[in-house]
């Protein structure tokens, strides 16, 4: 039997998890403060190792080591002997106590290490498959996290991780641009008049540009709806947290269509007022009756889903070998085991 003490995230840990969590992230520390401490812990520590992987990347001087690091903390995490460092600790405890799949993780860092290559996406579909690793992963965890594995509510919990990354690269466009960079679909891009490289080049704010920020906004509002009908298949007692979440993050589409889709020279902000009252109408929304759709999976996103399905918890990609959109074949996750 195992003590109880490795069942729980020392209280400092968390504490530390946390305070990362408050100042790196306002909508999403907004949305956790409804979730039972339990799952707030272990939230904010996958947001925490989100974070110091996302730093190795763009603040890192030496990035390629930087993701090799992470990838050697994750062989210890799942060796059940973390680093003698909070994050690592508090991510060990929570991977075991909900069985997290490794190969999430694997994917999220591969999202990451597409960064590195500086990707371009051509369509709507490959920047769905770089969403899946990089917040649809999130996604995944929490909803195991929240003692929910079956494949339609990890499904709409992919496309409410999808909807918050492109409106995530809606906002940044610009920050983005500054660091080299470029999310938006470059055949967007040149249906609307644009030269993905000359733009990149000398970036600016035009009406074309806002009409490309727009459909990516429509593309997660999509996104967004179909998410609805998971939160409501989630236990109650987290459907007010996940609902500020979705609402919160999709108030950045109603401010950026106040600044006319400007993510260049502005960036879009949701005030702590409104924050609060979406969290009231997210606390109204749990108790409403739930819509019953049932949505397709994201093709760029099955394979996540059989991966968390998969009930190994040490279940991990094949290094190499890729399926439509980029992604492995399914059958090889399934099979492959991780040391």
């Amino acid at each position: 039997m195992r003590s109880a003490s490795r069942d729980r995230v020392r209280r400092d840990d968390a504490a530390r998890c946390r305070a990362l969590l408050r100042q790196g992230s306002k909508s999403f520390h907004a949305a956790s403060l409804l979730l039972p401490r339990r799952v707030r812990d272990a939230a904010a520590a996958v947001y925490a190792f989100c974070r110091i992987a996302d730093d190795a990347i763009d603040l890192g001087p030496e990035p390629e080591a930087g993701l090799a690091e992470l990838h050697h903390r994750l062989d210890r995490i799942y060796g059940a002997a973390p680093a003698a460092d909070f994050i690592d600790r508090a991510l060990g405890v929570t991977v075991q106590r909900y069985a997290i799949p490794r190969g999430v993780f694997e994917a999220l860092l591969e999202g990451f290490a597409w960064e590195l290559e500086d990707r371009r996406y051509d369509s709507a579909d490959d920047l769905n498959a770089y969403c899946v690793r990089v917040a649809a992963t999130v996604g995944v965890v929490m909803a195991r996290v929240m003692g929910c594995r079956d494949p339609e509510t990890l499904a709409r919990a992919c496309d409410l991780g999808v909807a918050m990354q492109l409106t995530n690269i809606a906002r940044d466009v610009g920050e983005d641009a500054a660091r080299g960079r470029l999310y938006l679909p470059t055949a967007w891009l040149r249906e609307a008049g644009i030269d993905p490289a000359r733009w990149l080049a000398a970036p600016s704010f035009s009406p074309a540009l806002g009409s490309v920020v727009r459909r990516a906004l429509d593309a997660a509002h999509t996104l967004y709806r179909r998410a609805e009908s998971g939160i409501g298949r989630l236990p109650f007692r987290y459907r007010g947290a996940i609902w500020s979440a979705r609402l919160i993050y999709a108030d950045i589409g109603r401010a950026l269509a106040e600044q006319r889709y400007d993510s260049v020279t502005r960036r879009a902000v949701t005030s702590p007022a409104r924050k609060g009252r979406l969290m009231l109408t997210a606390l109204r929304a749990a108790w409403g009756r739930a819509p019953v759709e049932i949505h397709p999976v994201l093709p760029e996103a099955r394979f996540l889903i059989d991966l968390a399905t998969a009930n190994r918890a040490h279940a991990a990609p094949p290094r190499g070998g890729a399926g439509p959109h980029g992604n492995p074949p399914v059958s090889r996750f399934i099979s492959q085991e991780t040391s």
